[in-house]
This record gives C-alpha cells, structure tokens and sequence, in this order.
C-alpha cells in the first residue's frame, strides 16, 4: 500500500468514525465503518487486512476527542455529513430503515424461506439477520419456511433442513415456527381446486416451446377456455400421477396481453417424475411452483413483510393475481439487490461449492476456502460479527458488496477482551494457488544467561488474569525471519532482551528503553523443546508451526490469538499435530 493511498484511507475512515460516533452518541467502532467504508471505495479492498491497521488508529484518535470537538473536526473535512447528521429525524436510531405501513399491522409477521438444497453460504446469512433484527424491533413473528417443492432441479438434502435450522441459530434467532412446504401439498391442491372454481386456472397440455410461441404473441392458449368440469378433472389426474413430466400443467389465468410477457398465465403446478427425497412426500408427483406455493402460504400464515431480492419483482406481480382471484390483501414487500462477499476465490453458489467438494478440490462445506457458515464457524467467528456487517449493508436494492475485513473486525471487537494471548512460530507453508505466501521457517537458537521460565501475560489488558509459566530450556525457536544479525538484540516477548552472537541468544540486563528508544524489535518465541506442533488452516494454505507448551491443554471450540500472527479456534489434537483453523488478524 502506497502513502497517497494510506492518506486517502485515513481521511475517509476519520470522516466515516465522525460521523459514526456523532450519530451513535458513543465511541466510533472500528467494524462499524469498515463496511460502509469499503462499499464505497472498492479499490480499498484488495488490501484487506491492511485497511483495519490503518482505520483503528484514527478510530481511536476519533474517540479521544469530546462531542464538540468531533462535531468541529466533521464540519472541516465533511461538512455535507453534518448536514446529513443534522438532517436526520430526532429519535431511535436503527441501522436498518422502516418497513412499510407497520402501523397498520397489529404485529409484524416476516420470514425466512429457504430451500434446503445444501448448507448455506455467506450470502444465505443475510435474510435470517436482517429479519431477524426487524424481529427483535418490533417485537415481531419470524417464520422459517423450508420451500421445498421442486424435489428435481432444486433437489433438497436432507441433511440442510437441520443444518440451516443449526445456522440461524448460529446467528443468534430462534424462529417462531418452522414450516416444511412439502408437508402442506393438500393445502396447495385445495386453493388449486378453488381457484379452477373461481375460473382462474387451466389445464394445459402445449409444449413449453408452443406456449411460449403463443405467450411472446399474445395469443391465448387454445385450452385457455377449457370446460371448467375438464379443468378439475385433469387436475385431479395430475394430483393421482396419471401424466408424465412435461405432459400437463395448470396455469393461472392472468391478462395474455399483459406488457411483460412474464406474468402471462404463469405455470402453477407441473409433474415431476422424480420422487422426493423426503418420505413423507416421496409419493406427490403433481408439485407447486413456488410462485403459487409461496403465495399461498404467505396469506395463510399471515405474513405481513416479505423482503426478497430484486430480481424477484415478478414473482409478486404474479402472485398478485392469485390474490385477486381469493380477493386476499397483499403483504409489504421491500426488493434488495444481491450481495457479493470478497475475499473467496471460489464462487458464492450451492451447486458450485458442491461440485468442487465431489471434485476434490475443497475438502467439505468447512474448508477455510470455502465461504459457507459453517466454515466461518469453524474458524471460529461469531455469528453476531456476520449479522452486524449484513445489517450495515441495508436494504438497498442496488447489489452491494460485502467486505470480509468488515465481519473480522466485528468478530475482533466480540472476542479480542475475552481471548487469551499465545505464541505460535511458524515453520511451513503449504501455498495453494497462485499469490500464496512465501514459506515460513524457523530456526532453532541456543539460549543462555537468563531465567529458566518467562511468565507473559494471559491477556495485556487484564492483569487480573494472570501469568502464562513458558519453560524457556537451552534452545528457543523463533521465525528465521526475526532472526537478527551477528552482534544485534531483539527482546524476546514475554521473556526479555537477548543478544545474538551468530551461534546462539545470550541474555542481556538491558530495560524496556531499549525498545521504546533504541528500536530493537520485539518478537515471540517458543521453547525448542517441549512446543506443540500445529496446523494452522487458512484460506490461503495450511501454516504449520509450533505453539507454546501450554496449548496442548486447550479444548475444541476455545479460541487463541497467537502473537503477530492472529486469532485462531483450536479444533482437534490429531496423533503427530494440532489442528486450529485461522479467523483472521
């Protein structure tokens, strides 16, 4: 990172932290800024973890400045954020906007409705978090809906109804009631019977080919005015799998001359061959579009806000003319555009991830590389650092992009106090792909003349929390990189000033001035003797290494930050190493 572009990130992020900790009438967070931050300048994000480092000190600069010296300093470099600042309506803030007319709804009702066609990646998190954060304020109803009416293209896996179900919790929600469309086919077919009774649906036996001849047209089906009498009867044919796939569909009677050829009669039941995964519905045949299935229990769950992606615009459309025919009221819908997350080389997608885990080429859904929950999870972030970025994004209806170092730095302000400090030398890396990093190694160095223990502190905040005892014993290991030249002096972290004759480390009386004055670095170490190895996995290869002794009394799930190198999740002790999955600095 070159200094203009340094400078440039500092004025943005002083004017983004003004302005956040002058809305907020707090202390400006570094995760807070970071998003909008990045989503306005994409060409900060190439830099990733950089950013942070630049951002967190002109945060902490922000916060030691009282409210009328914020409010000065925001005037001088952004005066049009004061104005915005100003502008704004007295009362509670909330990082999302309103949603439409809640005043007419005794209670707000909005869900989530997934398809469970594999776990979720990164993407997914979003409509969980933010209904679940317009749940939370408006005392509302949350609904997890699992749409899982197309058993062929969009094939369910058995295993994700619990596993999104374990995600969302995960998130911090618990819904209000979960609900499996495919338990609710009776439901479908008797609004289906209803409305060929209300003259608004057909049976329909053209070709896809034929009928999108005559849609593009405007010309009406030739089964369009069908006996009603026929009508059921086919229908009921379908219901009892008496026709193939492709043979038959029922259709929506809509306007054929409508502007957007889309909405005219749209398909709402067609056949499927293949036989649903689930047992308890592997016996249907004749199955829902979601347009219709949605629709349906929309209204009959009462669902007062539906937020759903832009592209989706003519789903509404479509399903408003099914609510015609029942003369049922429409809920709100706010449109959003689509998220994109930066930081992956493998595409945001179900059916992509999927494919290169049968491939070979990711490991399973928690591969680091992966960017699915359960791999953030296992690296061990938590879900509120994701909730929290999504939240910032809005509601826009302009696709927006997501930036990693946004969700690192929430997850770094939720564990950093609470996270106990250790060393880790690093000693291999497996590169995977181009850009990989250089190899790590380290050295082994004779140590003399000083204590046989060093005692750095569990946390260098929280004196109370006392000492860790690290065995220093006749060799250290340290990073061949640190390794300073003949006659030079590095401190040891934690243990204290060393110099290196060429041959080995000897212990010097010297202060901490001389780090403070002299610029002698300060490094980490373990102990030759005595360290565990570890396996560090990273999105961008394995790092292997060597963590002070006392890591071997860590368990699954407890977390580490390993000096200069960054916060980890220690998951298993396998029989020659240790396993941790890397977060993030």
């Amino acid at each position: 990172m070159d200094e203009d572009l340094r400078e440039r990130i500092r004025r943005e992020a002083e004017a983004n932290a003004l302005f956040n900790a002058l809305k907020h009438g707090s202390d400006a967070q570094v995760g807070a800024i970071l998003g909008p931050l990045m989503g306005a300048n994409p060409e900060f994000r190439e830099h990733g973890d950089e950013v942070s480092g630049v951002v967190a000190p002109v945060v902490n600069e922000v916060n030691a400045l009282d409210e009328a010296e914020k409010r000065a300093r925001l005037e001088e470099i952004a005066p049009e954020r004061l104005a915005e600042l100003d502008a704004e309506d007295e009362g509670e803030d909330h990082p999302l906007p309103d949603l439409p007319n809640v005043e007419d709804y005794d209670e707000v009702r909005m869900r989530c409705a997934p398809n469970p066609n594999g776990p979720w990646h990164l993407g997914h998190a979003r409509m969980p978090a933010v209904i679940g954060t317009y749940k939370e304020r408006y005392d509302g109803w949350m609904l997890v809906r699992f749409d899982d009416t197309d058993p062929e293209t969009k094939r369910p896996d058995l295993d994700a109804y619990d596993g999104i179900l374990d995600d969302i919790d995960y998130l911090g929600f618990e819904p209000d009631e979960v609900v499996t469309a495919s338990d609710r086919m009776e439901t479908y077919y008797e609004h289906a019977r209803e409305l060929i009774g209300l003259g608004g649906a057909y049976t329909c036996s053209c070709s896809g080919e034929a009928f999108s001849e005559l849609k593009n047209d405007g010309e009406a089906c030739p089964h369009r005015e069908k006996n009603p009498g026929v009508v059921r009867d086919e229908f009921e044919a379908m219901i009892d799998g008496e026709y193939e796939s492709g043979e038959m569909v029922l259709r929506v009677k809509t306007d054929i001359e409508h502007k957007n050829p889309a909405l005219r009669d749209f398909v709402a039941f067609r056949m499927v061959d293949t036989p649903h995964p689930r047992e308890e519905a592997a016996a249907y045949r004749c199955w829902p579009m979601l347009d219709f299935q949605s629709g349906i229990d929309d209204h009959l769950l009462g669902i007062t806000h539906i937020i759903r992606g832009i592209d989706l615009q003519d789903s509404a459309k479509r399903q408003q003319f099914v609510y015609d025919y029942f003369d049922w009221e429409y809920p709100e819908v706010v449109h959003w555009g689509h998220v994109q997350v930066d930081a992956y080389d493998v595409q945001m997608s179900t059916s992509t991830i999927k494919a290169k885990i049968e491939a070979g080429d990711l490991d399973g859904w928690d591969d680091p590389r992966a960017p699915t929950l359960k791999s953030v999870r296992r690296r061990g972030i938590r879900g509120q650092a994701i909730v929290d970025a999504m939240v910032e994004l809005g509601t826009s209806t302009s696709d927006v992009d997501l930036a990693m170092s946004s969700i690192y730095a929430n997850n770094r302000d939720l564990i950093d106090e609470e996270t106990p400090r250790a060393f880790l030398v690093r000693n291999g890396f497996a590169p995977r792909g181009e850009g990989a990093e250089a190899a790590y190694a380290a050295t082994e160095v004779p140590i003399a003349g000083g204590p046989d223990t060093a005692h750095p502190p569990v946390h260098p905040n929280h004196e109370e929390r006392g000492e860790r005892d690290v065995p220093v014993g006749d060799a250290v290991l340290v990073e061949t990189a640190d390794l300073p030249g003949e006659g030079e002096r590095v401190w040891l972290k934690g243990y204290g000033p060393v110099r290196y004759d060429g041959d080995g480390f000897a212990y010097t009386d010297d202060d901490i001035d001389v780090v403070r004055e002299d610029g002698v670095d300060v490094i980490h170490w373990v102990p030759a003797a005595g360290s565990v190895p570890v396996r560090l996995r990273r999105m961008d290869g394995d790092v292997y290494g060597y963590a002070e002794p006392g890591y071997a009394d860590y368990e699954p799930d407890d977390l580490v930050q390993f000096v200069r190198v960054g916060f980890a999740r220690y998951d298993r002790a396998d029989e020659d190493e240790t396993v941790a999955y890397y977060a993030h600095q």
